[in-house]
């Protein structure tokens, strides 16, 4: 069975690492995805080391079919974020 972890749990384990309070560890804890947030939806890359990279890639627009119809649609081009993980955490995971 796969561990699924939730942003209270992450809050926790932060909590408990550092000692710090509950309130504390769920502030930085926001205030680090809101960074990664601001700076994928300027365009910028989040790069943390031994981890991975977060960044925006483009995807062209594309023909699609609608399932339910089998009509060919128009699919706009579009940003998406991305990740990809370091060597370290590949290896890890192994």
């Amino acid at each position: 069975m796969t561990k699924k972890i939730t942003k209270k749990e992450l809050v926790e384990v932060v909590a408990n690492t550092t000692g710090c309070t509950k309130k504390a560890a769920k502030d930085a804890v926001d205030a680090c995805f809101a960074e990664v947030e601001k700076t994928l939806s300027k365009g910028g890359i989040v790069d943390l080391s031994g981890f991975g990279k977060f960044e925006t890639k483009k995807r062209k627009a594309r023909t699609g079919v609608n399932p339910a119809t089998g009509e060919k649609i128009k699919i706009a081009a579009t940003k998406v974020p991305a990740f990809k993980a370091a060597k370290a955490l590949k290896e890890l995971v192994k």
